[in-house]
């Protein structure tokens, strides 16, 4: 455990070692007064007179322990939280930095509600473990041994006594721990599923409403909540009678010395005074024993914790080589491209060429494969087999950085963040200038809803754009892509929220932003496509054809049936009573 724990800790394992010193003698300190007490109940129980100076002295010399009990134990819990909270830092910026290095599919993978409950909820429980269970447990452990030894020191026969109730308490943590490891998996499993079910349910209750689908999405939502807390009864339930054992057993040292000790007391074997000696030990150790191996049950949480955290983070990183972009042009070849999500391959030896300046669509029925290839483009996962290249050069061979400097990709579902809109189009160029920013929310066509705001530009987008509609949220991403001005340009139904209104000006905005550029556009309204100058159609993870749309529409059954499709839609209209 502490070697899963220490390369998060680095420089301020100081800390934790100067608070578990501390928190030794803050326990130290607690139990000297118990010897104290002995020192004044030893002579009455031999009928010697003691002054009341002899008393006053111990009773300050308990008040000046308990003094040193409370600063050093305060203290060594400020440090022991110095420690946890720069450790969880650690262990933050350390996740962060392999979810960066990660595929973005993967990252979509995992889910919103997940990654938030490892970096919120998950981290912030082993904070508890670090400042507590670590210094305090190994300072309550610690103590409770010293004094047994010397239990045996003044009589071994008392001090096995006092083992019993430790060997019942410690065997039946034994059995709750184990009952509880066993279940730990599934216990966090559920925890995760229950909470990405409540941001599904959350983030899907307007169409929920829109289609009266309250009392199913609720149902699940219920069964899932239901279902967790009935798994974590039943847990409990396992680990009840075992919790209760120790949690009366283990502070009882007495219970077996009571008996015994006064029949050796009253056989002469042992003074009176000795086994008060010892009587007073033991109500030391018995809650330093019990809050000791209450942290003990600790530990293995905090290593499962930060085992699940890595094993969550350890998808291999995405291939990226440390080469700026060195290509001879801007063409881009697919070669042989095989790729599937976890076992199923959804592409199969894909091979598609897009020259320079030139504008590629890729058409096809839904989980034909035309968004994965596209995303396959920008990097988004790493390829099974085959290669990508630009200008000849693989994309796996340059950085991230260099690679998006060459690819701007604009998708149906855009996210914007939660400050201005000026804010959101200047990430496509962080050191654009303000006229370059307004020119590109002009040419997305932004400036006929940006005149409704009275703030402009200047308004606040709100929690994933949520102050827009969606055709302007996607243009807001549109002006992100100009203002970037990349070579290579993939459209991923960019238009897919355009009403009918706006979709001339669109198309407009979009010719003027794709010339001379390297363009590859997925569009299910194939008359937005039809003037591309190649076509590739795909079906079932395959290019079974490419070539213009004149010559398709001939020669590939497949095409000439969605453009039929395309075509009786685009005339589709409700029929007059």
């Amino acid at each position: 455990m502490f070697k899963r724990v220490s390369p998060y800790i680095g420089e301020y394992k100081k800390y934790t070692v100067w608070a578990t010193i501390l928190m030794c003698i803050g326990i130290i300190a607690n139990i000297v007064p118990y010897f104290f007490l002995y020192q004044i109940i030893s002579p009455l129980t031999r009928g010697e007179h003691i002054d009341a100076s002899f008393i006053l002295f111990r009773v300050v010399a308990v008040a000046v322990c308990e003094i040193v009990f409370s600063i050093s134990y305060v203290q060594g819990l400020t440090f022991s939280h110095i420690s946890a909270y720069n450790t969880l830092k650690n262990l933050r910026i350390s996740l962060q930095g392999k979810l960066e290095k990660q595929p973005l599919g993967n990252i979509n993978e995992l889910g919103t509600g997940r990654i938030k409950k490892v970096f919120t909820d998950d981290i912030d429980q082993i904070e508890l473990l670090l400042a507590h269970a670590i210094p305090e447990g190994i300072a309550n452990i610690a103590i409770p041994v010293i004094i047994i030894v010397l239990m045996f020191v003044f009589d071994w026969r008392l001090g096995l006594l006092s083992l019993v109730p430790l060997v019942v308490g410690m065997f039946a943590m034994g059995m709750m721990m184990k009952s509880g490891m066993e279940k730990m998996n599934a216990y966090y499993e559920s925890a995760a599923n229950m909470n990405n079910t409540i941001i599904e349910y959350v983030n899907g209750m307007e169409v929920v409403k829109v289609f009266n689908k309250d009392g199913d999405s609720y149902k699940r939502f219920g069964d899932v909540v239901r279902s967790y807390r009935d798994f974590t009864l039943d847990w409990y339930k396992v680990c009840w009678p075992w919790m209760a054992i120790y949690s009366s057993v283990l502070p009882c040292l007495v219970l077996l010395m009571l008996p015994f000790g006064s029949m050796m007391v009253l056989g002469g074997t042992i003074s009176l005074d000795k086994m008060v000696l010892v009587f007073c030990m033991s109500f030391a150790v018995g809650p330093s024993v019990l809050k000791a191996l209450n942290f003990a049950g600790k530990f293995p949480q905090l290593d499962y914790k930060i085992a699940e955290l890595e094993k969550m983070m350890e998808h291999p990183p995405l291939k990226e080589g440390t080469s700026s972009f060195k290509g001879t042009d801007l063409d881009v070849e697919f070669r042989d491209v095989h790729f599937g999500y976890e076992d199923t391959e959804v592409l199969h030896g894909v091979d598609l060429s897009l020259k320079q300046g030139t504008t590629t669509a890729l058409v096809g029925e839904s989980g034909s494969g035309k968004s994965t290839l596209a995303k396959l483009l920008v990097h988004y996962y790493d390829l099974d087999s085959g290669s990508i290249t630009i200008g000849g050069q693989d994309i796996t061979d340059m950085s991230l950085e260099a690679l998006n400097d060459q690819v701007a990709f604009v998708s149906q579902e855009q996210f914007l963040f939660n400050t201005t809109l000026y804010e959101n189009i200047l990430i496509g160029k962080p050191d654009a200038t303000k006229e370059e920013v307004l020119e590109a929310a002009e040419r997305a066509q932004c400036n006929e809803f940006l005149e409704r705001f009275p703030d402009g530009l200047q308004t606040q987008a709100g929690d994933g754009g949520k102050q827009l509609s969606g055709g302007e949220r996607q243009r807001i991403s549109l002006a992100r892509a100009i203002l970037k001005n990349a070579p290579i340009i993939v459209l991923d139904e960019a238009t897919a929220f355009m009403d009918p209104e706006n979709e001339e000006k669109m198309n407009a905005a979009l010719d003027e932003i794709v010339k001379d550029k390297t363009v590859l556009v997925i569009a299910h309204r194939l008359s937005t496509i039809k003037n591309a100058d190649k076509i590739c159609v795909m079906k079932e993870g395959k290019c079974i054809a490419a070539d213009i749309h004149d010559n398709l529409v001939i020669d590939c059954p497949e095409y000439k049936k969605l453009w039929e499709a395309s075509v009786s839609a685009s005339t589709w209209k409700v029929r007059e009573a």
